[in-house]
């Protein structure tokens, strides 16, 4: 405890109870996942950035989940930003791509085409040297393989490339290759000048276990576009990554922070995380055989955890845009008093996954 400053953690809320029964159930669901929509969209999604990406990619789940087709007001919001002045100067910039490529009209395929061109020409685009893409020059981060490879994935499943599809299994494994902790199985949140740091950022293993899932489903939905040895590969990391959470996940569902309690930041919840983890467990059950039956126990208690934070739409206790912190104290003083718009994304994929692992029970035999 040396050296520990510990007054973030000294003074944090106490963690408030988890959803359960009827709260839980599907229509309650959708009436929640309604409410999140609706806040969202008022509050707005003003840029053409990763936070809008996620939201985009959330309300979209949440339709198809609901069985409602795609959403106009996507499609409207996709149409008011062809229409605009897009800047692409960063690799977070992708994220609102995979939204494009799923609406899949003539003016959305080109936006996904000007994209990937961005991605292959631009000198901003730096990789590692096992050719991961830099979230910095010098710095990957786990944030990357979600914005940027979930974008490159889904463009490959929806023109056949098999190219573009493995791009992302290949993305997502060089990552970890940096990124995973090998004693433990979680993820740091990045490395700097070449170096991981050893922070297990809760919002990082979100990142990495949503765009396993969305690798893994992608290869499932038309393997001859997937490499098998790719596919066991990201299910093995996966299966290590998602089993260390459900060890070290408190018993009210909401993992802190740094998501092994590390001592600044024991307690300090963070609920975007949560909806994401949850989303990414309850998922890949079905996309990866041998997880064990923990794994949807911890994905539920994610969910419930998590969207008991949602207040009047909005995910509460969601930590603001957080850059790669050097020691764990940096973490422990990262705001999380306003909606934003990554946490509203996630609490639909957390109702999303919830909604469609309840219609799978239905159906199961």
């Amino acid at each position: 405890m040396v050296g520990h400053d510990l007054t973030s953690s000294r003074l944090v809320a106490p963690p408030l109870p988890p959803l359960t029964g009827a709260a839980l159930d599907s229509e309650a669901l959708v009436r929640l996942g309604e409410q999140i929509e609706d806040r969202t969209w008022r509050d707005g999604l003003p840029d053409f950035f990763w936070g809008e990406g996620v939201c985009l990619l959330g309300l979209i789940r949440f339709a198809d989940a609901a069985g409602r087709p795609f959403p106009s007001r996507v499609r409207d919001w996709l149409d008011e930003q062809v229409a605009g002045d897009i800047v692409l100067d960063h690799v977070n910039h992708l994220a609102p791509g995979t939204a494009a490529v799923l609406d899949g009209r003539p003016s959305s395929a080109a936006l996904a085409d000007r994209l990937l061109g961005w991605l292959r020409t631009s000198p901003a685009v730096t990789r590692a040297a096992n050719g991961a893409i830099e979230h910095w020059a010098d710095g990957v981060w786990a944030d990357t393989a979600f914005m940027a490879g979930v974008f490159l994935g889904h463009l490959g499943a929806r023109r056949r490339d098999p190219a573009l599809l493995s791009e992302l299994g290949h993305q997502w494994l060089a990552h970890a290759e940096i990124l995973q902790d090998e004693q433990t199985g979680l993820f740091v949140h990045g490395s700097h000048l070449g170096r991981p740091v050893r922070c297990f950022w809760g919002r990082a293993n979100a990142w990495m276990a949503l765009s396993a899932v969305e690798y893994l489903e992608l290869a499932e939905g038309d393997p001859h576009l997937a490499d098998a040895d790719t596919v066991a590969a990201v299910r093995d990391r996966l299966g290590r990554q998602l089993e260390a959470l459900a060890s070290c996940q408190p018993g009210h569902g909401v993992w802190s922070v740094l998501v092994d309690d590390q001592a600044e930041n024991a307690g300090i919840l963070e609920t975007s995380a949560a909806a994401g983890l949850g989303a990414a467990m309850l998922r890949a059950v079905a996309v990866a055989p041998g997880l064990s039956d923990a794994i949807t126990a911890a994905g539920w208690r994610a969910v419930a955890g998590a969207l008991a934070y949602v207040e009047e739409g909005a995910l509460t206790r969601v930590s603001a845009g957080t850059v790669l912190q050097l020691v764990p104290f940096g973490y422990s003083v990262i705001r999380d008093d306003r909606p934003q718009l990554w946490g509203q994304g996630l609490a639909l994929h957390a109702v999303a996954a919830a909604l469609q692992a309840r219609r799978a029970a239905r159906e199961a035999p």
